[in-house]
């Protein structure tokens, strides 16, 4: 059967049984909640996964045997919702049933083309959290050989580490009985979920909530000025690619004797305080929480956002990339919390100063361990200048209005460069000041590279 890329069609399907242990039914984990939230509030299950090309003599039955594997091997993949007690919902861990697999026959169609459009189709359509399994995975079938598979995953079923721990678990699987003698031992949803409701889990929450509390009782309450832009699209995104920023990273870490982690979020920090007039600057970082127990190996989502504090005024921008640093332990250390009581928490806070108080800048460094270390020689200030014409900026084209966050920069892996995506919505931060930030971010690692004394400028 043909394939008009674009309105692909389903050739074929099978259903694969999955049978697996830890089923039953309890209310969200606290991942799950703040997921829960994040997917209503932008109308989308912001699914991970992609497209990944087959071996040659990859057949349906060993698709089938890789699809039955780890849903049956992780809560996770067998998890729906229903209305629970209070009008919250609640988490249903199945145990058995059946997953579909979609067999595409690409026709005369490029393979490679067939699998993005399925992957595009996957991504966009929103899952039914109540009915359908949390992932979906597809075959594609060129001249009889099996070329391309295709899985995503709901970001209710996990997190972006959580899938490289899938793949990592899925390594372990005999292909001839279907099985891993490995032990699966991250803790699932429900486990969490009733650690998080036990005494200890309550205490955590509550110093993570003091912590929250001081510091929305510290900060100005807004992060930028309205500054509403007449016509056009609601938000601009923008893509920025800098090999320069990646080269005098690694130069200011070296000399700080840190990774480019603190360095990247100090030129975020400097950068936004500049946009902005606002000082200190204020984030939400994400932060992965798989330093926790249990959660290192967890095939789930278990990422919350920090609160990140940073004074950078007045100071060198070596010393601004300590504070950032200081600044994000503290967020890291306080980013596992009931994202119920966080909302709550806000909602008070704000009525008690009497103005809103306006957290929603976002900032998520999802660069590898290995993208962030420093290794090898620095660079030299000819081959950090030499590296400046190949910065490229790229505006990125999104809906009309998507329900989406006021700000919300991303830091991607890509190697030999630092490739930044950064959305806004223009009512209070306009286009021209989404392409000054991560300029911005640029020039100021790129000083501090060259002059160890360069100042922030603030």
């Amino acid at each position: 059967m043909g394939v008009a890329v674009g309105t692909v069609s389903v050739a074929d399907h099978i259903m694969v049984p999955f049978a697996g242990s830890g089923s039953g039914a309890g209310p969200l984990s606290w991942g799950q909640q703040e997921m829960w939230g994040a997917i209503q509030r932008m109308g989308s299950s912001l699914a991970l996964g992609g497209v990944s090309t087959l071996q040659p003599g990859m057949t349906v039955e060993m698709a089938a045997t890789v699809l039955s594997f780890i849903v049956g091997r992780h809560p996770s993949l067998r998890t729906r919702l229903r209305p629970g007690p209070g009008g919250r919902v609640e988490q249903v861990v199945a145990a058995a049933g059946e997953v579909r697999l979609e067999i595409v026959d690409a026709g005369d169609t490029d393979p490679a083309e067939v699998a993005e459009a399925i992957r595009g189709r996957y991504h966009d359509a929103e899952f039914d959290y109540a009915d359908e399994w949390p992932v979906r995975m597809a075959v594609i079938r060129h001249r009889g050989a099996l070329t391309h598979t295709v899985a995503m995953y709901c970001h209710l079923a996990l997190d972006g580490e959580g899938l490289t721990a899938l793949i990592a678990d899925l390594s372990t699987m005999d292909f001839q009985t279907g099985r891993s003698e490995r032990p699966v031992t991250g803790l699932p949803p429900l486990e969490q979920a009733r650690w998080q409701a036990s005494p200890a889990g309550q205490r955590r929450s509550e110093v993570s909530l003091r912590y929250w509390e001081r510091m929305l009782r510290e900060i100005p309450a807004s992060r930028f000025a309205a500054a509403a832009e007449p016509g056009g699209p609601r938000y601009a995104e923008v893509g920025y690619r800098s090999p320069a920023t990646d080269l005098a990273a690694r130069v200011v870490a070296a000399r700080t004797g840190l990774d480019t982690s603190p360095v990247l979020l100090a030129a975020f920090a400097v950068a936004v305080a500049q946009v902005s007039g606002r000082n200190p600057s204020v984030a939400q970082v994400v932060v992965s929480n798989r330093f926790r127990p249990g959660l290192a190996e967890s095939i789930s989502t278990v990422s919350h956002p920090g609160l990140c504090v940073m004074d950078v005024a007045g100071v060198s921008f070596d010393e601004a990339v300590r504070r950032a640093r200081l600044a994000s332990l503290s967020a890291y250390k306080n980013a596992y919390y009931d994202p119920l009581r966080k909302i709550e928490l806000i909602e008070r806070v704000s009525r008690e100063r009497a103005e809103e108080l306006d957290i929603a800048c976002f900032y998520n460094d999802r660069r590898s361990p290995a993208q962030r270390e420093v290794t090898g020689p620095p660079a030299t200030p000819a081959e950090i200048r030499a590296a400046l014409p190949a910065s490229v900026l790229a505006w990125q084209d999104v809906p009309v209005d998507p329900a989406s966050e006021r700000f919300f920069l991303h830091l991607n892996d890509a190697p030999g460069t630092v490739d930044i995506r950064l959305a806004a919505d223009i009512r209070y931060l306009p286009a021209a000041g989404v392409a000054a930030c991560v300029r911005a971010m640029e020039a100021i690692v790129v000083a501090a590279a060259l002059d160890p004394a360069t100042p922030t400028g603030l």
